[in-house]
């Protein structure tokens, strides 16, 4: 591939930085491939193609005229379906919201144009955010580029599929039980799950419930965290929103694997884990492993992180979704209701032991990083199921109870309010993206991502581990 949409954004940044190529020509190639291949993929249900061309001369006009220019200048990205953009339909995956256009940008979409990048359109997810895999009842379904009846994760699939098809370099993601974690392993891309606070979730339904944080999306490590860069920023309507670690705005470096010490885990101890991903990691992770300080097998300790995700999430949800149940439960989908209906469930007492259980997951969790720097596991269960289903029901002949039970991979580090990066690692047993987890105490973003950029550039080098990229000319064809 050799076309501008297939640049990375960091090289892509500094192409336009020194007149070499324009902003104008870089939308038209990503304008291009999404015309060539989206109708096969429906990751960009909502174009912007007019604004972003209006943009990219103005972006031209910018650099022409010697001005100084923003992180992403003149950059495409891709926003999630979630987040509110002026005058862009913002339909949140829902029927209820099929035709809304909001009258501003939220705050981490703003960010982002501050920061010169442009909008190019809305990437699909579930409604509401609500499950793994990107389908939804105003758009449909959102294909994987490696097999078109796979679902390609969720909830921020269609940006997952969008950055590995090359239809823009950048692109947003939120991640709660892994919205951002899981369509990164399945579709071949980085994605990182920030601490709380570090990009500003002002819209969040719980205020003081800080799991659902909102992040960047990338084809390498270096890409993710130039929207990074953008995406941060203080508002005071989040609570866990303060002034940004200066540290994450100065230029990343690889960490010295050889002073690293990781623990390795396969389940985290607790996760449902299919047979054939618990050997295709431990296969990945003999590539790899010697080139730490130490990587050693244990597990952390998640006990109970399976009830108080449930209740938790039940909490949010009711909170979010449960006038909207209520009035509207035929018209949403199976996975919102399912939520609102299993929190509902739930009463005062089970909500306080949930809380406790997870101040005890997290504050175990700071503890093991007195010992070690960082958790390596997968970034799922299981290999891409067919979108038509919902979720994953059973793995290796085991029942899941509830639809979220085999994200416990994602979910469990969620609990802990861990830090992340999911990063590729070739592909798996059935020729799909396979992708692996760098985990670390919340706060110490920098420290985690470093290790992920040293970890990649090891995993390019074998052609086990390298990352998977998707035949664009059959999907043109």
């Amino acid at each position: 591939m050799s076309e501008l949409c297939d640049k990375t954004a960091v090289e892509l940044r500094s192409l336009i930085g020194r007149k070499d190529i324009s902003p104008v020509e870089l939308v038209e190639s990503c304008i291009s491939r999404i015309e060539k291949i989206d109708s096969k993929l429906n990751a960009v249900v909502t174009p912007a193609f007019k604004r972003a061309r209006e943009e990219a001369s103005l972006a031209e006009k910018s650099v022409m005229d010697g001005e100084e220019l923003g992180l992403l200048h003149g950059l495409p990205v891709g926003i999630k379906d979630l987040e509110a953009t002026i005058d862009i339909r913002t339909t949140s995956g829902s029927q209820l919201y099929a035709d809304h256009v909001p009258d501003k940008d939220q705050g981490s979409v703003a960010n982002i144009r501050a920061e010169g990048g442009i909008v190019i359109g809305k990437t699909n997810t579930p409604e509401f955010g609500a499950g793994a895999n990107t389908r939804n009842l105003v758009f449909g379904a959102t294909s994987n580029p490696f097999s078109l009846e796979k679902t390609c994760g969720g909830s921020s699939g269609g940006s997952a599929v969008a950055l590995a098809t090359g239809m823009m370099p950048l692109a947003s993601g939120s991640d709660y039980g892994g919205s951002l974690r899981t369509p990164a392993g399945f579709c071949g891309v980085v994605g990182i799950r920030p601490s709380p606070g570090i990009v500003a979730a002002e819209g969040r339904p719980v205020g003081l419930l800080p799991f659902s944080v909102l992040g960047p999306m990338g084809r390498n490590v270096d890409d993710a965290y130039l929207l990074l860069q953008a995406q941060m920023g203080v508002d005071p309507h989040d609570p866990f929103s303060t002034a940004s670690d200066v540290d994450l705005f100065a230029p990343l470096e690889s960490a010295d694997l050889g002073s690293i010490k990781a623990m390795i885990t396969p389940d985290l101890g607790a996760a449902p884990m299919s047979k054939s991903y618990q050997s295709i990691f431990t296969d990945r992770v003999n590539i790899f492993k010697h080139y730490f300080a130490s990587a050693d097998s244990d597990n952390p300790d998640f006990t109970n992180a399976d009830n108080c995700f449930e209740v938790l999430r039940g909490v949010n949800f009711v909170a979010a979704h449960g006038e909207r149940v209520r009035k509207y439960r035929d018209i949403l989908s199976p996975n919102v209701v399912d939520n609102v209906d299993r929190g509902l469930a739930y009463n005062l007492e089970d909500v306080a032991i949930a809380h406790l259980q997870q101040s005890k997951i997290a504050r175990d969790w700071l503890d093991l990083f007195n010992e070690i720097d960082v958790v390596i596991c997968p970034a799922a269960a299981t290999t891409p199921f067919d979108h038509s289903q919902w979720s994953v029901t059973e793995i290796d002949s085991v029942k899941m109870p509830t639809y979220m039970r085999w994200l416990a991979i994602t979910y469990m580090p969620t609990m802990a309010l861990a830090s992340a990066v999911v990063l590729p690692c070739g592909l798996d047993d059935k020729n799909m993206p396979f992708g692996i987890q760098v985990l670390g105490a919340p706060g110490n973003d920098r420290m985690v991502i470093e290790v992920a950029k040293a970890l990649e550039t090891v995993l390019a080098m074998n052609e086990k581990t390298c990352r998977p990229i998707p035949n664009i000319k059959q999907l043109s064809a």
